[in-house]
């Protein structure tokens, strides 16, 4: 049964899309390049657009015009398994702006998923701070993990993946899905979001760590080593894998996630990347904990 909404007296249709439907996808896709400069195809051909991306649009004919996607996030949060809700992909096409559209699915995304998850949170960027504290959700500052280092010698071997490779790929996958949770807050079994980042805007940050049996994403920003993320399917630290990496170029390591022990790094408040937003029963969970969601996390 199709549901339809009207908005300041205009019809529309709300599509909860799944991507298998290649004319919403084309939409959706466009709508996404037109606000983004990114789409979805190439995650969905690869085979990673499953049931744990759930967008609400808003379709204007065979238009998509408004969406808030719903991502179910399976994390390890502070040593507790919990479920949680991850909002992202919230845009309106210009042309639909300022008419409530996004306020419209925001609210049928909440009385969806507020009694069924243990937290609802999203990143805002800097035009959408003012918008979502009107649905009751609360911002919380992140932290980053960052040391200066000293190294005179190259680390141990590791080699770059070809995400173009099949075998490459499926190795990353694989051991996304089946990785030791080694942060504070680490996303569990969801090879298909880190699939995301390792096959489109990341590709060619992705390393393998043979003594360690480790998928790694890094980059190498002159002087600086910024680590992502670690996915080994047995407990391994951060400091382990720097060592591995890192040369005798990098003076500096930042970190995009929180690492189990923080006790060797400089832990400050982070800027100007994105504001959290969260609403719900595990909000108290956060309170005086310095802590940051995993970069290749977020939706």
């Amino acid at each position: 049964m199709m549901e339809y909404v009207n908005i300041n007296e205009k019809k529309y249709k709300i599509v909860i899309g799944n991507g298998k439907d290649d004319s919403y996808r084309g939409s959706f896709n466009a709508l996404t390049e037109k606000t983004f400069g990114f789409n979805f195809e190439n995650w969905y051909q690869g085979g990673y657009w499953k049931g744990k991306y759930i967008p609400y649009s808003l379709m204007d004919g065979d238009k998509v015009v408004s969406n808030v996607s719903a991502n179910l996030m399976d994390l390890e949060v502070f040593g507790e398994k919990k479920k949680y809700i991850q909002l992202g992909t919230v845009m309106t096409d210009e042309f639909y702006k300022k008419q409530g559209l996004a306020r419209r699915l925001m609210e049928k995304v909440l009385a969806d998923y507020k009694d069924k998850s243990d937290l609802i949170y999203l990143f805002a960027n800097d035009s959408a701070v003012h918008f979502y504290p009107k649905f009751g959700f609360t911002k919380i500052d992140q932290y980053v993990c960052t040391k200066v280092i000293s190294k005179t010698e190259n680390g141990g071997a590791f080699r770059k993946l070809n995400m173009n490779d099949l075998n490459d790929r499926v190795l990353v996958y694989n051991k996304a899905k089946a990785a030791f949770p080694i942060a504070q807050i680490f996303m569990c079994n969801n090879g298909e979001l880190t699939m995301f980042y390792c096959d489109g805007f990341m590709k060619n940050s992705v390393y393998y760590v043979p003594c360690y049996d480790a998928v790694v994403v890094v980059d190498f920003n002159k002087d600086e080593l910024k680590l992502f993320d670690i996915f080994c399917e047995k407990k391994v630290s951060a400091d382990d894998i720097i060592n591995c990496v890192v040369n005798e170029n990098i003076k500096k390591v930042k970190l995009y996630f929180t690492p189990k022990e923080t006790a060797s790094y400089e832990v400050k408040r982070l800027e100007l990347e994105g504001t959290l937003f969260v609403m719900g029963k595990d909000k108290a969970l956060f309170q005086g904990k310095k802590f940051m969601f995993p970069e290749l996390s977020h939706t």
